[in-house]
């Protein structure tokens, strides 16, 4: 007769309890129990969220490549067809069957992909369960709230939890993994890219910084003089305080100095950035994970993102600039992680609000669903096309319309995927991921 132990029936009551009221209280709780089940690791590991604001166009990211899909893709859409020639073709392992190329614009993407850093996960989208084209018609299957909103959508994707409460699935692993960084006082979750809801967790607040400057304080240049004055103010912060408000601000403003010193005592990077505001938020988050060690980290969650994906016009001109900066900023951003040593221990993925319309609307297009996502790292199993392709068809078994595409994969298997890598137990996904017992596939294989 099975007989549970008293931690194991604690946390499968929790999980059995767990909904948008409890969801919260549950992960504290867990993190509270996992103390001895995540202990300080030896390793290091860091997920580098890049968020493409206004849903990225993935129908031109990666394009048929062969006569006859390539002629389909053409026909729907129109102005928007990137020329069959100047597709990059993709190498796929043999037997594959299928042909395709990336954008022009994406050059060092390409070559990741080649080389097997670089995997691409298509059809990925926000859903409450699976559906089909008919359930969808009929109204006879749940569909994520406000589906085509972007505010609503980039939540939903960043919370992994459509019909949950509104912190970030990044936010919660860091609730439950926050004990394998020791004692330090720098959070696990840091944002280049300001506020967001998937750093948003319980317990572990996010530490948002400039992408383009340190985060110490201004006017201390190094000089003897403005030595004394630091030291000066330290000592006044080091003062108890008896006003709560004036503790906080005194202990903040005191971990911020002390880790702003941890961090410009790193060894500088020698990688070329681009000078974009991608290509300066990822070299941030380099000089973050170079210091490492100094800030006494095992596990990060960093946040960056691009706005300007919104195409419903002006399409071509606008995403081929913005896949030009995504492009050298990611890889520039993987050769630092080769420098640094880090290569197999960081992975970097891209999120969208939803795709867009296969069919063009004469200048752009609109609002989609279903979307094409990159994931990149030498923990990748790359080279690979991960999930089912959609049908490139107007009205075909996968168009809700206008070719919105029913995603064949959720954005819970997706971010299951490489939360499992960053160390959540298979026992806890529904921590974080409390809608993930409803697909099949919690792990899509793209990670080692």
């Amino acid at each position: 007769m099975y007989s549970p132990t008293r931690r194991t029936f604690i946390r499968q009551a929790a999980c059995a309890a767990l909904g948008a009221s409890g969801l919260v209280g549950t992960i504290w709780d867990l993190r509270k129990l996992n103390a001895a089940t995540y202990p300080v690791a030896g390793d290091y590991k860091a997920l580098v969220c890049v968020f493409l604001y206004g849903g990225n166009d993935g129908n031109n990211v990666i394009i048929p490549h062969d006569a006859d899909g390539y002629a389909a893709y053409a026909a729907a859409r129109s102005i928007l067809a990137i020329p069959q020639s100047a597709l990059l073709p993709i190498i796929l392992p043999d037997g594959d069957g299928r042909d395709f190329g990336f954008h022009p614009k994406l050059p060092e993407l390409q070559s990741l992909f080649n080389q097997g850093k670089l995997a691409l996960v298509a059809n990925v989208g926000t859903l409450v369960g699976p559906i089909t084209k008919t359930e969808y018609l009929s109204g006879g299957a749940a569909v994520p709230p406000e589906l085509f909103s972007h505010s609503d959508q980039s939540v939903q994707w960043q919370t992994s939890a459509p019909n949950e409460v509104r912190i970030g699935w990044g936010g919660r692993t860091a609730d439950l993994l926050s004990s394998m960084n020791g004692n330090t006082n720098v959070s696990l979750t840091i944002s280049v890219a300001g506020t967001n809801v998937f750093e948003a967790g319980n317990a572990v607040i996010p530490f948002q910084v400039s992408p383009t400057s340190s985060f110490g304080l201004a006017g201390f240049s190094g000089t003897a003089n403005a030595n004394v004055r630091l030291q000066a103010f330290k000592e006044l912060l080091a003062q108890p305080h008896q006003n709560l408000l004036e503790q906080a601000y005194a202990d903040t403003v005191t971990r911020s100095i002390a880790d702003n010193e941890m961090l410009i005592a790193v060894p500088p990077i020698n990688t070329t950035f681009p000078n974009t505001d991608l290509g300066r938020q990822l070299k941030m988050v380099a000089r973050f994970i170079g210091g490492r060690t100094n800030l006494g980290m095992q596990r990060q969650i960093f946040f960056c993102a691009v706005s300007g994906f919104d195409t419903h016009s002006g399409q071509l001109t606008a995403q081929t600039n913005l896949l030009t900066e995504l492009n050298q900023a990611l890889s520039a951003f993987y050769s630092a992680t080769v420098e640094l040593g880090v290569e197999q221990q960081v992975t970097t993925f891209t999120a969208s609000d939803f795709g867009r319309t296969f069919r063009s609307n004469g200048f752009g297009s609109d609002h989609g669903w279903g979307n094409h996502q990159f994931v990149l790292g030498g923990a990748v199993h790359g080279g690979r096309l991960y999930g089912t392709f959609p049908t490139l068809a107007i009205d075909g078994p996968d168009d809700t319309g206008q070719g919105r595409w029913i995603p064949t994969t959720s954005v819970e298997e997706f971010s299951a995927t490489m939360a499992s890598w960053f160390g959540v137990a298979d026992s806890d996904l529904t921590t974080i991921f409390p809608n993930i017992g409803r697909f099949a596939n919690p792990n899509l294989g793209f990670l080692s």
